[in-house]
């Protein structure tokens, strides 16, 4: 016979195991993002303190007020492009990050909503007569819900390629600007 309670503490353990388990996936992914930034900050800080140290030592070398002027100009160029690669490592660890979470999200979701789906089809099967239109209405609205969490992850989407298209157009102005600047102080 069919224990309705039984069915639903069963779905409702192995619901929250899962939830427990996409958690702690996204938990993990999380410090794994931030430990790649703050690598990625190490690595940028250690690197800017040398090469002001080295671009100090030159200025201070600097013969005459032409030489100095010429040794800021060179340092433009570089400038920019490590602020530029510095952008896009950001860019990408965000990028990777948001992707694994938006995977993660569409796995559950699926999941859950196949295992709501089936126990509803198992709890119609024997429901009283009289209440397919109730068991017709749930599905209904769960098909609802999921068309319109459908509609949100693609405008999610859409949204992040705009923000990356537009991190990219901004990042190619910035190098023009830099190469232009460059050029002019040559």
């Amino acid at each position: 016979m069919f224990a309705i309670p039984e069915q639903f503490s069963n779905a409702t353990k192995a619901n929250f195991e899962s939830q427990y388990a996409i958690f702690s996936s996204l938990t993990a992914k999380a410090f794994e993002s931030m430990e790649k930034l703050v690598e990625l900050n190490m690595n940028v800080a250690k690197a800017s303190l040398e090469e002001s140290a080295n671009t100090t030592r030159q200025l201070l070398g600097a013969k005459d007020a032409q030489e100095f002027l010429s040794l800021t100009a060179a340092q433009v160029q570089p400038s920019a492009e490590k602020a530029i690669a510095y952008s896009r490592q950001v860019a990408a660890i965000a990028a990777g990050t948001q992707a694994e979470f938006t995977k993660a999200a569409e796995t559950q979701l699926a999941e859950t909503n196949s295992k709501v789906i089936s126990l509803v089809d198992e709890m119609s099967k024997n429901a009283p007569a009289g209440s397919e239109n109730v068991v017709a209405a749930f599905k209904a609205s769960i098909g609802n819900a999921n068309a319109g969490y459908e509609q949100f992850s693609k405008t999610a989407k859409q949204a992040a390629q705009a923000v990356e298209t537009n991190v990219n157009a901004a990042v190619s102005q910035f190098t023009q600007a830099a190469q232009n600047m460059t050029a002019k102080a040559k």
